[in-house]
């Protein structure tokens, strides 16, 4: 697809890790942010806009996204320093920024190469692993709201917690952020960034389409550990599994729709609730129309 394009009825499977979804009534994957600007200034994509980076923690219903998917991986990927901070577009993932930082002998980014996303996503969820969180490192981010202005907002504008980040500014999404790591040894950040992606591949089902965790970790558990306790890996519906190898995770077997995720989602969170009496709650994020809505 080419970029700046701005495509009709774009079926969404290709554009998320789950490989479910129906179609967005308006595409596009844009390379520039004033161009993005631009377009959302003089009205020519439709509203309401939706940002996607890799898709890495949504489930898109199966009846598609109304108005206008703007896909942020592919498009927004400048990356780079600026002067004693780490400026990275919100297209860019999380992996790459992970390498980026320990290639310039900083220290404490190898998390970030165990986040399946991009750096818009995590900024949007304040994604976290391994003991670090996303926004433990970011000194300003840039935003862009409704009318396609640019703003530079201070961490202070936000309401930062485990997986969840509030602004007053409820109709902006970002564009930007600028982090900052300590100093460090470039080898050994680079080898803890291997060591890092060794332990992932060991206990994750990486090779099914999937979405990472679903559910948060609740104070002083481990979802899986409850799902796991419950009886629940290997439930499935349609084609959605709970993963045999990590119980938060579940998997496309191949021809999962968006509803069978969602119904397994629920039939989890149900059955713990009955069992354990704990409501978990979604990491990742549910967006788009079921059919026929």
């Amino acid at each position: 697809m080419n970029k700046n394009t701005i495509y009709q009825n774009v079926e969404l499977k290709n554009f998320n890790s789950w490989k479910v979804g129906g179609k967005a009534e308006q595409f596009l994957i844009c390379d520039d942010k004033n161009t993005l600007a631009s377009y959302i200034k003089n009205k020519k994509i439709k509203a309401p806009i939706t940002f996607v980076g890799l898709g890495s923690n949504l489930l898109i219903r199966d009846g598609g996204i109304k108005g206008t998917v703007v896909v942020m991986h592919g498009g927004l990927s400048k990356i780079n320093r600026d002067n004693d901070l780490i400026y990275s577009e919100a297209g860019v993932s999380c992996s790459k920024l992970s390498k980026f930082t320990a290639k310039e002998g900083r220290s404490d980014s190898a998390f970030f190469a165990g986040i399946p996303g991009t750096v818009g996503g995590a900024l949007a969820m304040n994604s976290g692993c391994y003991g670090y969180e996303t926004w433990d490192f970011v000194q300003k981010v840039l935003m862009i709201n409704l009318n396609g202005d640019q703003i530079v907002r201070n961490k202070l504008e936000f309401e930062i917690n485990y997986r969840q980040v509030k602004s007053i500014n409820k109709e902006e999404s970002f564009l930007a952020a600028w982090f900052q790591f300590p100093e460090g040894n470039k080898i050994e950040a680079e080898n803890k960034i291997k060591e890092l992606l060794v332990h992932r591949k060991n206990t994750q089902p990486l090779n099914w389409p999937t979405a990472g965790s679903t559910f948060r970790n609740p104070k002083d558990k481990f979802a899986a550990k409850l799902i796991e306790d419950c009886g629940l890996k290997g439930y499935q519906i349609g084609g959605a599994q709970v993963s045999e190898k990590h119980a938060n995770f579940i998997i496309n077997l191949g021809n999962a729709t968006a509803l069978d995720i969602e119904n397994v989602i629920n039939y989890i969170q149900k059955v713990v609730f009955e069992k354990k009496n704990i409501q978990l709650h979604m990491e990742i994020k549910i967006i788009g129309d079921q059919v026929g809505s």
